[in-house]
């Protein structure tokens, strides 16, 4: 419909011509427009949900609008049940990727001229293709309403990779004299926020406009905010200057926090003990520069407890080395990575400029003389390895086969194969009179456990990969947490006791150093590899005890909605420390006390919840804060801000008149704490656990958070979103190509857990026509109302229809209430249609019931509003001629439901379904089952319906059996031995031969517990609770037309004569006789 072309978008039009509409209607009521009552609310009675600002450069995607989504429902829901409901929005633009894109157009232009003509590999040509940016993370960059547009070469256009910044602002579908001005990074902040609140409005965002804003200095009121919660964190000691090991962009020249970064999100850094391997002298030829220096092999370990048992150190032979100075004497021989990183831990000659003597491959070291510390092998040599990874640690690895059952199975290879030595040059005497020294006893391995286990698993060599990384797990997890030291100071101590005693004795007698890297690859957004920098910079104290605790407590008392976020929370908790809170480069809010350095991204976004209950009063609706005119950002003091978010006393120096500040401290106090923020659980290791921190810290206890619902990312189709495959598209596109109420209706219907949810196309374009045919629907009925029964509803479908409404009404409220709104979906819109539909059929000739049909339009008018607001804000005031806003009308009122009639009912439903298959069977003359097959070729006419109300005999001393049997705690039944010796003393089980009574019942047992398992202990009642006869006789007529028959007759089983009805057909009855839920029916011609 929406996305083939050559298919007519009348429908889809009809959508976006009724959301330009309402959103009108919306604008002129203003409808979400936010205000505290005079008095504190009652549990309930408000509702403040709040989003974490996206970042401002590039436009918002399906992605944001899942998250969003999340909120938007649930605010929604709170608002039509007659809360007082606050969703403000912000835009986030602090931290490195504005700056750095930015400065990428300067370079580009300084380079290649303005506009760049940029070199090109093959004849350029204009192509249409989607593009991905450099190093993008929470970036949305892509062009309103269609795909990417641009002039890119061929090879540009396969990869689907823009290699220059002008070209990914050319696929926003801007011209080369817009671009320029992009150079400046304070026009991304003008151009993009304004464009994301048109779409979000186009979205249908319920939003209180009035209070959004930007981040950074270019908004004075929020950066005086910002200025203020720095200068508290710091005055409680929660902020500190400190050298410490962070993640570190070479380029930037400055930390790389989570949000700077384009891939590594999460990834800290990793500490090895870096052991020093001396080379004993002579050196060899190509390393004679080096004679005179210290040098030394640089071993990355994470078990300095193991080095008493080299043998040997591993090179990649093919892999790249180089000589660095370490200072004025020292060298250590790593890879050029390794060595960088220690440039920036003060572990260079030149800091931050690692410098190479010689440059060497892994052949060029392979045999040199090592004196290793506390090694008992006075000297060891380097051998080949051909696993030994160069991206990470150093390239430069100690084998100690005693306890590595890697480098068991390499230096086996070495001695056992000749051809393999000579392979590499290696002699002899490097290799064969090394023998395993034992140095850690193994609960399970002994004190030579790499070797034990190798032979165990019949490993044969090192290149069996599989069985060597399980075999590694099991050792150094035994070894480490359980086995203990039977060499060295320490013999007889448990290795975790010993390592890091071990350690500092390396580090105290300089024979190792401290070394850190990222435990995975992590790539700034301005495109370098990062490295870890031991930087002396201001570093908020997570992780600190009594900070800790409270948050700790604060996390308890909050409602997260699931176990997993739970347990995500909980873990962050466990391993966050402190975290650097300032920056040399890219756009924010200064530090108050040092101002060379900027306030980090992740830092400034921590509390801003609290800012938006004020923001409307100083900034007066401008998202810059350009208007000064009433409150100026200077008269915000500490005093100000402690008395209104804080209980601070009244700042009695402020000029800020006493009204105004009264008037936004009473907006605080009314709207916080904040009931519920929604977020993609990827933030819970950073920003969400921040935002716990810094509310424990700043607020006192009851403005702490009551909630987070954190989400899983959003796929395309089932595939990964993404802009280099094409299978993406922002909020404008989707909006634009299925209207604002389908796509939330297939946002909906996406998924509600941690895992990653599903926007199906399908389902919007299936949206588009379920709301325009629902509209015509309800116009058809509206304008045929005169014939419709308006007597008040008895008939049994419309008792049934009634009570649907009633369990629609139910189930939908407690579906949003908690959250989970593709329940919610199904139960107030997918279930209510089919019980319409079922209605429709079930009336016949008498006709619908008006009362009815206007009830089941205003319920499921109002049961959509949260989700397809549009539509149900249309459809209320166009065709239902209703007062007042949909969103705002209230939640409906329904009886409770009677799961009786609900259940009578399924059983009509279910009994028509089986008769008619039945029926088809006999006319198309199928002989499978025990069906009743007439010879003639004419259409049965008559239908005589077998009823058993109650079980009896056996089957009911089978079900007594079982019901005495079953626990209702546990839910489970006794052992089946146990159930076969009750049978054998019942009655039944006493009348003759009992394995034929037990052949007889086993099935029927196993049966029925099958069925507890599936519905529930009512499977075991003798009878149904309800009257299947009455059901069956008051449905006769539905029955008849359903079924195309004449006539029909409900038969008990009770009744002597029924049977004798049947005719030569009696058979059937014993072949297959009816039971408590399942009548028998047998069709006959006249």
């Amino acid at each position: 419909m929406a996305e083939e072309s050559g298919k007519s978008f009348a429908r889809r039009d009809k959508l976006l011509e009724i959301e330009a509409q309402v959103q009108k209607w919306w604008t002129e009521g203003d409808v979400f427009r936010a205000d505290p009552k005079e008095y504190v609310p009652k549990p309930g009675e408000k509702f403040f949900g709040n989003f974490p600002f996206p970042y401002m450069n590039g436009y918002l995607h399906l992605g944001h609008a899942f998250s969003l989504s999340k909120l938007e429902f649930a605010a929604a829901y709170h608002r039509l049940r007659g809360a007082n409901v606050l969703l403000p929005f912000a835009f986030h633009c602090t931290g490195m990727p504005i700056k750095a894109s930015a400065d990428k157009l300067l370079r580009e232009i300084e380079m290649f001229g303005n506009p760049p003509i940029f070199p090109v590999v093959k004849e350029e040509e204009s192509v249409e293709a989607e593009v991905r940016t450099e190093g993008e993370s929470q970036g949305n960059q892509t062009a309103a309403g269609g795909k990417f547009k641009g002039k890119k070469s061929k090879a540009v256009a396969k990869s689907g990779v823009a290699k220059f910044q002008w070209e990914i602002m050319q696929s926003y579908g801007l011209t080369d004299e817009e671009i320029a001005n992009f150079t400046n990074p304070y026009h991304w902040l003008t151009f993009f926020p304004p464009l994301a609140v048109e779409d979000l409005k186009a979205f249908g965002l319920g939003c209180d406009w009035r209070r959004t804003f930007i981040t950074t200095d270019m908004n004075p009121y929020f950066d005086a905010f910002v200025r203020w919660q720095m200068r508290k964190l710091k005055a409680m000691g929660k902020i500190v200057k400190d050298l410490r090991y962070t993640i570190y962009s070479p380029l930037d020249g400055q930390p790389c926090a989570d949000h700077d970064r384009a891939s590594g999100e999460g990834v800290i850094p990793q500490e090895y003990t870096l052991i020093k391997m001396e080379v004993v002298s002579p050196f060899p030829p190509k390393m004679s520069v080096l004679e005179g220096k210290k040098v030394y092999l640089a071993a990355a370990t994470l078990r300095p407890e193991t080095m008493y048992g080299q043998t040997n150190a591993w090179v990649l032979p093919e892999g790249k080395y180089g000589a660095f100075e370490i200072s004025d004497t020292e060298v250590f021989i790593l890879t050029k990575r390794a060595a960088l990183n220690l440039a920036y831990q003060r572990l260079s000659r030149v800091p931050e400029k690692p410098t190479c003597l010689v440059e060497l491959t892994g052949h060029d070291i392979i045999g040199l003389s090592l004196r290793s510390p506390l090694a008992f092998n006075d000297i060891i040599y380097t051998l080949p390895m051909l696993s030994v990874l160069t991206e990470k640690g150093t390239g430069i690895v100690t084998s100690v086969p005693s306890d590595s059952p890697d480098d068991y199975m390499a230096l086996q290879d070495l001695k056992s194969k000749r051809a393999f030595r000579a392979k590499f040059g290696i002699k002899d005497e490097w290799v064969l009179p090394f023998e395993i020294i034992p140095i850690i006893n193994h609960p399970d391995f002994g004190d030579r456990s790499a070797e034990r286990i190798c032979i165990e698993k019949k490993i044969k060599s090192q290149n069996e990969r599989e069985k060597l990384d399980e075999a590694k797990k099991i050792i150094y997890k035994g070894g480490f947490y359980e086995g203990t030291m039977v060499v060295g100071d320490y013999a007889g101590m448990k290795v975790q006791e010993a390592k890091s005693l071990i350690r500092n004795k390396l580090l105290e007698s300089d024979q190792a150093v401290v070394y850190s890297e990222p435990e995975k690859k992590v790539m700034s957004r301005s495109g370098d590899e990062c490295v870890v920098a031991l930087t002396d910079q201001w570093y908020i104290t997570y992780g600190e005890q009594e900070w800790k605790k409270l948050t700790e407590e604060c996390l308890a008392s909050m409602n997260l909605y699931s176990d997993e976020t739970r347990h995500g929370f909980e873990h962050t908790l466990s391993w966050l420390n402190q975290w650097a809170c300032s920056r040399s480069f890219g756009l924010g809010t200064r530090i108050p006390w040092d101002e060379d350095f900027l306030v980090e991204s992740l830092s400034d976004s921590t509390i801003y919840m609290a800012y938006y209950t004020v923001c409307h009063l100083l900034q007066k609706g401008d998202m810059y804060g350009t208007d000064t005119s009433s409150i100026k950002p200077e008269q915000l003091t500490d005093e100000v801000w402690d008395f209104l978010f804080c209980g601070g006393p009244f700042p009695k120096s402020s000029d800020i008149s006493s009204a105004v500040l009264n008037q936004m401290k009473q907006e605080f106090e009314y709207w916080y704490p904040f009931d519920l923020r929604v977020s993609g659980k990827d933030l819970i290791q950073n920003h969400l656990t921040f935002c716990i921190y810094n509310h424990t810290a700043i607020f006192p206890t009851n403005h702490w958070p009551r909630g987070f619902r954190c989400n899983g990312h959003i796929m395309l189709n089932s595939e990964k979103m993404s802009k280099s495959t094409g299978n993406f598209r922002t909020l404008r596109q989707a909006i634009e190509e299925f209207s604002a109420d389908a796509t939330r209706f297939s946002l909906a219907d996406a998924g509600d857990g941690m895992d990653d949810a599903n926007f199906v196309f399908e389902t919007a374009n299936a949206a588009i026509l379920r709301l325009t045919k629902e509209i015509s629907w309800m116009q058809e009925v509206l304008a045929a109302e005169a014939s419709l029964r308006s007597v008040p509803p008895s008939t049994y479908a419309d008792q049934v229809f009634a009570n649907e409404i009633n369990i629609a009404v139910k189930m939908t409220e407690k579906n949003y209430s908690d959250y989970m709104f593709r329940e919610a979906l199904k139960t107030g819109f997918y279930d209510l249609q089919a019980a319409r539909d079922e209605y429709r059929l079930s009336c016949g000739s008498g006709g619908m019931n008006r009362v009815l049909l206007w009830r089941f339009m205003d319920v499921q008018t109002r049961l959509i509003a949260p989700i397809c607001p549009h539509y149900a804000e249309y459809v209320w005031r166009e065709l239902l001629k209703k007062e007042g806003f949909v969103v705002k009308a209230g939640f409906p009122e329904g009886d409770l439901p009677d799961l009786t009639l609900k259940k009578a009912n399924k059983y009509l439903q279910d009994c028509i379904v089986s008769m008619r298959k039945l029926l088809q069977k006999q006319i198309s003359g199928s002989k499978k089952g025990n069906v009743n097959v007439s010879n003639s070729q004419n259409k049965p006419t008559i239908g005589l319906i077998f009823v058993n109300e109650q079980y009896d005999g056996w089957k009911k001393e089978c079900l007594i059996i079982l019901q005495n049997k079953f626990d209702s705690v546990t839910q489970k039944f006794a052992p089946d031995q146990e159930i076969i010796s009750e049978l054998q003393k019942s009655a039944i089980g006493r009348e003759g031969n009992f394995k034929q009574i037990q052949k007889l019942c086993m099935p029927f047992l196993r049966f029925k517990k099958d069925e507890v398992m599936a519905v529930g202990i009512q499977a075991l009642d003798l009878k149904l609770p309800f009257g299947e006869i009455e059901v069956l006789e008051t449905n006769s007529d539905l029955i008849r037309r359903q079924l195309g028959l004449e006539s029909q007759e409900i038969l008990s089983m009770e009744d002597p004569d029924a049977i004798h009805k049947a005719g030569p057909h009696a058979s059937l009855l014993k072949q297959n006789p009816p039971s408590p839920g399942n009548p028998t029916a047998i069709f006959l011609n006249e």
